[in-house]
């Protein structure tokens, strides 16, 4: 293997970017990471470091720091029109599992974690993108937005469901995304509306919901959205005051308090909207390409499995690379075959978890609510 054949681009900065580029610096690479953003994204919604991922973090050495940022969700209460508490889950318990199991904590937090673990040995690019990119038999020749040509041996999209990298090297987008009938957003607020720390409340409307959450007690109460919408919607996902406009008509008219917390959500500089989708793909990795991540097999937000996929699929896509010499179409094999059992089993529970979190009739609401019922 040739001194340019261990140069690898990374598209995106994220859980997935950031954990590969570490194992790949680790394993004698140098990588890259262009990120279009131009700086890391800050706070957002706890997310699960559960299963392999923490096997994955505590191996990097970073576990001690995740623990330390990890926050507590003692549990969520169900609300009507009126605020008053139908149902709910009393979640600690499980708050108190070891940390063996599962670490929750702010996506920000684990992002910025990561990327400082990696960020000594890895050039980082933020601020730029891939514009297009030329593949021969030696390496790819990629042209970023702002730092024009450069040559890699191999590129990687660790990029989201919208990946750059994807596109060109394996096709059109709806070939391999999936949309499972719901958009969900998410945005920090200026109050927490009553919900105290360490808990959730959400208030559903057939097909709709409005969720706050307070799981970060010295930061702003988080706002959680979705909505059920059978056939995609066509809109630019990088116009954020388009998604904003299609949030507002998609809510329009909730009780409870959603027209405040929709007002300070539309306000948020920090604002995420998208569908709930997931990417599914017969093979993740083409000639010098491969996906890691939402890129090649996003489980689709609500499903809990995102970053476990992220992580452990970077970390086996590096150790696979390492093992073979450098040798990346054995490497490539390796790696989907080792972790096609992981995706799979992550994906299986998405669309059950999103039916319970906005259920799509008034009756499916309180049968939900009766089954959960209030704590003790």
């Amino acid at each position: 293997m040739t001194d340019d054949e261990r140069t690898v681009l990374i598209s995106g900065a994220g859980i997935a970017g950031a954990t590969l580029a570490y194992w790949l610096a680790e394993y004698g690479f140098r990588p890259t990471v262009v990120e279009r953003e131009p700086r890391l994204r800050t706070g957002g919604n706890p997310i699960d470091v559960r299963g392999g991922a923490v096997a994955v973090a505590g191996r990097m050495g970073v576990l001690p720091r995740i623990r330390e940022a990890r926050v507590r969700t003692e549990g969520l209460w169900f609300v009507n029109a009126a605020g008053e508490r139908v149902a709910g889950m009393d979640l600690r318990g499980s708050a108190d599992a070891p940390d063996d199991d599962e670490v929750e904590l702010a996506r920000g937090d684990l992002a910025e974690i990561l990327h400082r673990a990696s960020a000594a040995r890895t050039e980082y690019l933020f601020g730029d993108a891939i514009r297009s990119v030329r593949e021969d038999p030696d390496g790819v020749t990629v042209t970023l937005e702002r730092g024009g040509d450069r040559r890699f041996g191999l590129v990687v999209g660790a990029d989201g469901l919208h990946s750059a990298v994807r596109r060109p090297a394996f096709g059109e987008e709806g070939r391999f995304v999936h949309h499972l009938g719901y958009y969900a957003a998410a945005a920090p607020l200026t109050d927490d509306h009553g919900v105290a720390d360490h808990w959730g409340a959400v208030y559903n409307e057939p097909g709709r919901m409005v969720g706050v959450s307070r799981t970060v007690p010295d930061r702003p109460a988080q706002a959680l959205f979705a909505f059920r919408q059978v056939r995609p919607l066509d809109y630019d996902h990088r116009d954020v005051a388009e998604q904003k406009r299609l949030l507002a008509e998609a809510l329009a008219g909730m009780s409870w308090r959603t027209p405040l917390i929709l007002e300070q959500a539309l306000q948020a500089e920090d604002f995420y909207f998208d569908a709930v989708s997931q990417v599914r793909m017969p093979g993740w990795t083409r000639g010098r390409f491969a996906l890691v991540g939402d890129a090649g097999y996003c489980p689709a937000l609500l499903s809990g499995a995102g970053t476990t996929l992220a992580m452990t699929g970077a970390y086996t896509l590096a150790g696979a690379l390492r093992e073979s010499g450098g040798d990346h179409r054995a490497a490539f094999a390796r790696y989907e075959a080792e972790h096609r059992a992981v995706v799979a089993d992550g994906q299986s529970k998405a669309a059950e978890y999103a039916a319970e979190l906005i259920p799509g009739s008034r009756e499916a609401i309180d049968r939900r609510d009766a089954l959960v019922g209030l704590p003790s």
